[in-house]
């Protein structure tokens, strides 16, 4: 990945609906020398996919909260099992296995207490592995970056 290659990437992680024409001028490329860079990139993975990114707020979603988890059982077949679930939960956006003492870290996007309510039902409060879970809720957003420094 040459300096060019990491120019349009920053241009794609901050606003990928830019067009081509655009990006290539922006960075001293021909339209299709630029479209092969970006393809070359997407086919090597380094590129992974290109998304919108919603207004929280405005997509309904108001109330993010991160969760951590602390399994009973360990092991990689009851990592896998809990994070199975948690995959499966729409308003999970995020979910990590992590060292130290908890085990797994969400991200959750939420409705209402209502929808936190009815998810630890079935993540938390049924599931016999679950030693304990604390919950804590976003109430100032002070940085939410997207974007991977190049």
């Amino acid at each position: 990945m040459d300096r060019i290659d990491r120019k349009l990437l920053n241009l794609m992680q901050r606003d990928a609906s830019r067009t081509n024409v655009d990006m290539a001028d922006e960075v001293g490329l021909s339209p299709s020398s630029c479209l092969r860079r970006i393809r070359r990139l997407r086919k090597e993975g380094i590129i992974d996919r290109i998304v919108a990114i919603l207004n929280s707020a405005r997509s309904g979603r108001v109330i993010k909260a991160l969760v951590t988890v602390e399994l009973k059982l360990h092991g990689e077949q009851h990592m896998r099992r809990f994070l199975d679930l948690a995959i499966a939960e729409k308003a999970v956006s995020h979910a990590y296995a992590v060292t130290g003492e908890t085990d797994v870290v969400l991200m959750l996007r939420l409705r209402d207490m209502e929808e936190y309510d009815a998810l630890c039902d079935r993540l938390f409060r049924d599931q016999t592995n679950i030693a304990r879970f604390f919950t804590m809720m976003v109430i100032r957003t002070a940085k939410e970056e997207t974007a991977i420094p190049l």
